[in-house]
């Protein structure tokens, strides 16, 4: 099995602080996350104390949207969020994704990273459409609404 890693940055014109509260409340998600319009009809639920370590989302949608769930595993404020993401459907996976914030000129700079391990199948389609080219995009678009929702 193979590692992978997808990364992506921005810079928001906010505190740290202010980023980090977007990003820890899983709730906020929905305002800003790449994949919130992919099902309007989409089953959510959310446990634990938002913001704070353990807290959960479960989404189960279309098949655009799949079905599995988010759960905060660290959270250092104002600095560092780490979500350990687990897909059931349209195929199991398991990745942490971390948010790494850092006071910059002009606000926070913000860097998304994903990584995981692939299985046997995953491997096989990361050599048909490599997991950065799957997922980048999304980082990108999710960064970007992440900038528009604070900053306006």
């Amino acid at each position: 099995m193979s590692e992978y890693e997808v990364l992506r940055e921005a810079t928001i014109d906010a505190d740290p602080a202010t980023v980090y509260d977007a990003v820890v409340n899983l709730r906020r998600w929905e305002s800003w996350s790449p994949w919130a319009d992919l099902d309007p009809d989409m089953e959510t639920a959310y446990s634990g104390t938002d913001g704070e370590v353990g807290s959960t989302y479960t989404w189960k949608g279309n098949r655009k949207a799949g079905e599995g769930s988010m759960t905060v595993t660290e959270a250092s404020e104002p600095d560092t969020v780490v979500i350990d993401l687990e897909f059931l459907k349209p195929f199991k996976s398991e990745s942490v994704t971390r948010f790494d914030l850092e006071k910059a000129a002009g606000g926070t700079h913000v860097t998304w990273t994903m990584t995981g391990t692939h299985s046997t199948l995953s491997k096989i389609f990361d050599m048909v459409r490599p997991m950065d080219k799957l997922i980048g995009g999304d980082f990108e678009n999710g960064l970007a609404r992440l900038k528009e929702y604070i900053e306006t």
